[in-house]
């Protein structure tokens, strides 16, 4: 056990013991059930004029805490920030004094006293009574040098929230946000519904759903990937104007962009198309940021973005005509179309027409451009099974995405209403999914027999919400917009709550755990080269430490992953590498591994790779088994193996 880790141990126990000794004393810090404070810290400062010298109580958690003999000084934090607490013996009394001065940081504190300011200027409390409401038994991380692993901050936003007290701003924010679309959509007349999460069909969308069972009916159910269905089935009851705001879950990959559980908007109207749909779009982005930021043009990661409407309307063809240099006017056939993919390095199924080849070519291509927000139209029909057809070309549908920052945030449609062809659209996603795709949307006989009543001419509008949200609180990452985001389980104290820090470890853990046992039995390895390689040859491949900023699925791979490396340098590095089916990109981010750094530029996926990060591998009773080689968190970025 390492110095730092006795200490720490050590000070655990000394937190413990202070409890042992309240409770001895018959001064249980958990029994008091209420405080009534008056004011918080931010109130008291904005306001000081009129409270200075008068009796206020507040109540919040130590941060920090200077002493001085029979002087302390004390700050608090509450919802709103940090106010110093003075507290003196001649005001508390010897006994008081003495309880005060064993309190740690961490500890929950109600005080009653005086508003004053210090000599130095320091608006304060002199506190007149001391109240312990609840003893912290762990130790906070210091802001600066603590809490900075990623990963932790996502498993333990609780005390990310108490260090970084700036992400709860981004959480606060995110309510006014969601409240603003609210506050949009209720003025224009929307009535906000609630629709199933489990349903007996996942459909709605082409994505993969989570499964689950339930045991009173003995059927298997889908937690929910779209409400759609559903919200027309209300149209087609007689509602004119629906919403619903809520959690969709699909069961696929993992990024900066993605998690598995999100929340999305939906809503219909009635007797209206797409392009109203669109006007309504640009018009709510805008309405939530001059409401939640007072701008319409707002700034994310450095680039300047312009939500005023109206924005630029632009056809799937024409984008991959402008960005590829491909004209699909005159590409008629399949054949001709997966010969122009192929070409272009994607990778091609059997099953796959010209209207899949377009989408694909788009999504590889042309999504990367879209900086600005851009309505994208034009989406064949091959993959829009629930949108209306162009009357002028059947192969398109009348349905747009809108894309900002590259991304895409907003999805809509002039919604397919006509019951004859939507059961031979649900027929053709039935062939797909029997040829293996398993996003493919499944027949749904109720939603086919609800437009056979009758579903008027209905637009349909699907927004991200945590997608907008990241761009309007400027966050890298969705999982920085999520209080609690989706995290893989990891091994330690307290696993079934998928809860591990080292001071939990070392203060619960008397016997020190055995190491874990290995089994190398079956393991099978490759036979090492016989050949020789000559120093010089060997130096110069340029292996490097790398530090893993980011890490997501590359769309239609199985294998491939993106890494944004930093190698030391001013510039980031991208290296592909195919371990997708051994590692999830989220339990990638913040670790350290090593790279071949000089290796010629590889094309992957339509992405250039820049090196080679390095894997041990080996057979294991016939499977190849990979473990992505990961070092100590301490090397630097850029450090040289030599």
């Amino acid at each position: 056990m390492s110095g730092t880790e006795v200490n720490l141990n050590e000070m655990l126990k000394i937190r413990r013991d202070k409890l042992n000794h309240l409770m001895e004393d018959g001064k249980n810090p958990y029994l008091i059930e209420k405080f009534d404070y008056t004011h918080h810290s931010t109130s008291i400062k904005e306001n000081f004029e009129e409270l200075d010298g008068q009796k206020v109580a507040v109540a919040g958690r130590i941060m920090s805490r200077r002493g001085h003999g029979k002087v302390s000084f004390i700050d608090i934090q509450d919802e709103e920030g940090r106010i110093q607490i003075f507290a003196k013996q001649d005001l508390l009394g010897e006994e008081e004094y003495k309880d005060v001065s064993v309190l740690d940081i961490g500890d929950i504190i109600g005080v009653n006293g005086e508003v004053f300011k210090t000599k130095s200027g320091e608006i304060s409390i002199r506190a007149e009574k001391v109240l312990l409401l609840s003893k912290s038994l762990q130790i906070l991380p210091e802001k600066w040098h603590g809490l900075k692993d990623q990963d932790l901050r996502y498993r333990q936003r609780y005390v990310d929230m108490i260090v970084n007290p700036e992400v709860k701003e981004t959480f606060i924010l995110r309510t006014k946000i969601i409240k603003a679309v609210r506050e949009f959509l209720d003025e224009r007349g929307f009535l906000e519904v609630e629709t199933p999460i489990l349903s007996t069909i996942a459909g709605g969308a082409n994505a993969r759903p989570f499964v689950t069972h339930h045991n009173a009916l003995d059927i298997d159910m889908y937690l929910r990937i779209a409400n759609e269905l559903y919200l027309k089935r209300l149209i087609v009851g007689g509602f004119e104007k629906v919403y619903e705001m809520g959690r969709m879950f699909r069961n696929e990959g993992m990024s900066p962009k993605h998690n598995p559980e999100f929340t999305n908007v939906e809503l219909y109207q009635a007797y209206v198309d797409y392009e109203e749909m669109m006007r309504l779009t640009e018009e709510l982005f805008a309405y939530v940021a001059e409401k939640t930021l007072g701008t319409k043009i707002i700034n994310y990661q450095g680039t300047e973005l312009d939500l005023t409407p109206p924005w630029r309307r632009l056809d799937m063809e024409d984008a991959i005509k402008e960005y590829v240099g491909v004209d699909f006017s005159t590409i008629n056939t399949d054949e001709e179309a997966r010969a122009i993919a192929k070409a272009k390095g994607l990778e091609i199924g059997t099953n796959m027409t010209r209207g899949h080849i377009i989408s694909e070519m788009f999504e590889e291509f042309c999504e990367e451009h879209l900086i600005q927000p851009t309505f994208v139209i034009g989406h064949p029909v091959e993959v829009s099974p629930l949108a209306k057809r162009n009357p002028d070309d059947p192969r398109k549908t009348h349905r747009f995405e809108a894309f900002l920052n590259t991304w895409e945030l907003a999805n809509a449609f002039s919604e397919l209403n006509d019951p004859i062809d939507q059961r031979e659209r649900f027929e053709e996603q039935m062939k797909q999914k029997e040829s293996g795709d398993d996003e493919a949307h499944p027949m749904d006989t109720d939603f086919l027999n609800a437009i056979e009543v009758g579903l008027p001419p209905t637009g349909g509008l699907g927004i991200g919400i945590d997608r907008m949200i990241i761009l309007l609180t400027n966050q890298p990452s969705i999982r920085d917009v999520l209080l609690f985001p989706t995290m893989k389980n990891i091994g330690g104290v307290n696993e079934v709550n998928d809860v591990s820090t080292k001071a939990a470890e070392t203060a619960t853990d008397d016997v020190k755990a055995e190491p874990e046992k290995i089994d190398f039995s079956k393991v099978e390895i490759e036979p090492l080269f016989k050949d020789f390689v000559d120093f010089e040859t060997f130096s110069k491949s340029d292996f490097r430490a790398v530090k893993v900023l980011e890490c997501e699925a590359i769309p239609k791979s199985k294998k491939l992953l993106k890494f944004v490396l930093d190698d030391g340098t001013d510039t980031n590095r991208v290296i592909l590498s195919g371990i997708h089916g051994y590692y999830e990109p989220e339990e990638l981010v913040g670790k350290t591994c090593i790279a071949i750094t000089n290796l010629p530029t590889r094309s992957m996926m339509g992405m250039d790779s820049c090196g080679m990060l390095i894997s041990a591998v080996h057979s294991e009773e016939g499977e190849e088994r990979l473990h992505l080689l990961m070092v100590d968190e301490h090397i630097p970025a850029g450090a040289k193996l030599y």
